[in-house]
């Protein structure tokens, strides 16, 4: 479906208004649209509560994308009694004798409840692979079976997003040297971060080769570009409001297609 992206706010007011020297935007702009769709949320938060429905959202991105501040946007104001973020450690030695995709399928959420996994199962084709942290069959397995563990929970009846966040070598630097300097953000600057972004290009050719394998019809990849945190929280949320009819909403939201594109096919 095509939309007329004038319509956006960020299209409908004077660009001294809305963006920075820098071209991201602007905070005064982004606070104003951020607590009109947070007012939405909570709207879509207790019509899934009233219906029973069951959402599952997942973020992945190479380090500092944005996962958790994204995450945290959505929660901020949902009742937490229904709706958590899923961020989980390594695995125990118990967790690595189970099937791979067990430790992550008891998170899924109950009737009424919302779910949003800060990485998820993908990290056996992302971190995992491109670290070395698992082996080539460990991979293949998983690029097996994960579409079909997609499938299931699509067919069960559970709504099901996917997003990647994507910024560039650049922009990653920039956050990790922020992070590095910040001594609120310190806590966020694992080892291995710089070592990720070493490997920058690998994780390029993961994500491909993921968006290849398990971006399917019933459960497609949304590739955003996030190197304006800002812009990037305020579409995911336009898009994820985009997918329901709830009570109470104010308006038909969509995404800018500059910032959300669904992967659809692989060049």
């Amino acid at each position: 479906m095509h939309y007329d992206i004038s319509k956006l706010p960020e299209y409908k007011k004077s660009k001294n208004k809305v963006y920075k020297s820098n071209g991201k935007l602007r905070n005064s702009f982004y606070e104003e649209e951020l607590l009109k769709l947070q007012i939405e949320l909570v709207k879509l938060q207790m019509w899934i509560n009233k219906t029973k429905k069951r959402m599952v959202i997942l973020f992945e991105g190479i380090d500092t994308a944005g996962k958790g501040g994204t995450i945290k946007r959505i929660l901020e104001h949902l009742n937490p009694r229904s709706a958590r973020a899923v961020a989980l450690p390594k695995p125990s030695d118990r967790e690595k004798s189970e099937w791979y995709f067990q430790r992550y399928a008891k998170h899924l959420p109950a009737g009424g409840e919302i779910v949003l996994f800060d990485r998820s199962w993908y990290n056996r084709a992302g971190i995992e692979r491109v670290m070395g942290f698992c082996t080539h069959e460990e991979y293949l397995k998983f690029i097996r079976q994960c579409p079909r563990f997609e499938e299931m929970i699509v067919d069960d009846g559970i709504k099901f997003f996917k997003y990647w966040l994507q910024i560039s070598k650049e922009e990653q630097k920039k956050r990790l040297k922020s992070r590095e300097n910040d001594p609120l953000k310190k806590w966020k600057l694992s080892p291995i971060d710089w070592e990720s972004h070493k490997k920058y290009d690998e994780y390029q050719k993961a994500k491909g080769d993921i968006f290849a394998s398990t971006s399917t019809p019933y459960a497609p990849w949304i590739e955003v570009d996030a190197n304006d945190k800002k812009r990037a929280r305020l579409n995911v949320i336009r898009d994820i409001l985009s997918q329901f009819e709830y009570d109470g909403k104010s308006e038909d939201f969509f995404a800018d297609p500059n910032i959300v594109k669904v992967v659809t096919h692989i060049e």
